[in-house]
């Protein structure tokens, strides 16, 4: 069954049970032209949006519907964990091609609902139009944070350490399998699943936003190199990364003697890993850093500094030190 076979309203109908996760503040949810919500007194309100284009961002043919809603949520999600928020609502606005089944658009929620819970966010709403080029998902989500917990891309300061919250260059390795048609299997399917349904570090963001030492952040969406390089050009520093303390999967490790690829290069230019880089005060590392490894199962990997300068620089186990270009993801260049 198609969408013209029930109309815009009754596929808007059948997609809207569950959305709703949290009630408390929902004055009006789906089914106006506006949501209403009553946010809290104190904290600021934050807003994020990322749109999925068929055929740049995907095809369908490598990624069930299932985890395209998924992956489609957890972006934006990402977006928020790297501001330090907590995910409050989300409004999502499709563009459907004629081609593509109510089943398989009921699979693309069922996805986005199932991270929804997990991170109790709402979907209260959105637009819905047809395509005649491919699938379009664009989901615009809400956070919010008391003011101090907020952490910006221009607020590192000279002599902060650099920390990373995840592995890097797994999502890289991913594309690669999807791109040449290479088997998903064994080693390779976590590299896959890495892609295709990336997990957003949203506690992590929480956790590190609620110490007054953690000064920016950002989420590994464009590649090492180039959202590094976001934070210190914000902030008018440069930074120094150390190559061999970057962390890579042994999945990834495995995957590069496979195919004769340089891991850190992977690591640094990969994109779409959606872990968080972080910079800390060097005097209050020690604790921040013995509160989190309490807290999560993968530690806080220190990979560089932040420094006086402008420059961006990688540093070699041997000591030489060499520019590091943004060599991540760009959409009009790439």
């Amino acid at each position: 069954m198609k969408t013209g076979d029930i109309g815009e309203f009754e596929f808007i109908k059948r997609l809207t049970g569950d959305c709703v996760i949290n009630t408390s503040g929902i004055v009006r949810s789906i089914g106006d032209d506006a949501a209403v919500y009553d946010p809290e007194p104190g904290i600021l309100q934050v807003l994020t949006t990322d749109l999925l284009a068929e055929d740049v961002h995907f095809t369908r043919k490598s990624i069930s519907p299932g985890n395209l809603g998924y992956k489609s949520l957890a972006v934006n999600l990402s977006d928020i964990a790297a501001m330090g928020a907590e995910p409050r609502h989300a409004f999502v606005s499709i563009a459907i091609p004629n081609d593509i089944s109510l089943e398989y658009m009921d699979e693309v929620y069922t996805g986005m609902k199932e991270l929804a819970r997990i991170h109790d966010t709402n979907i209260l709403g959105g637009d819905t139009t047809s395509s005649r080029s491919g699938l379009v998902i664009n989901i615009a989500v809400t956070g919010s944070a008391p003011s101090n917990n907020l952490l910006y891309r221009n607020a590192a300061r000279e002599g902060d350490l650099v920390f990373v919250t995840g592995s890097l260059g797994d999502s890289r390795a991913g594309l690669h399998l999807i791109l040449n048609d290479l088997p998903y299997t064994g080693d390779n399917e976590e590299l896959y699943m890495a892609h295709v349904r990336p997990r957003p570090h949203v506690d992590e963001g929480l956790f590190l936003g609620g110490f007054d030492g953690v000064h920016a952040g950002i989420d590994i969406s464009d590649g090492l190199s180039s959202d590094l390089g976001h934070i210190a050009d914000e902030s008018n520093r440069g930074f120094i990364i150390y190559a061999d303390r970057i962390p890579v999967s042994d999945n990834l490790s495995r995957f590069c003697d496979n195919y004769g690829f340089d891991p850190v290069k992977y690591a640094l230019e990969g994109g779409e890993d959606y872990v968080l880089a972080i910079t800390i005060d060097p005097a209050k590392a020690e604790a921040i850093i013995e509160e989190y490894n309490k807290r999560f199962e993968y530690p806080l990997v220190h990979i560089g500094e932040i420094t006086a300068d402008t420059l961006h620089q990688l540093k070699e186990p041997r000591g030489e030190l060499s520019d590091l270009l943004p060599g991540g993801w760009d959409h009009f260049k790439s």
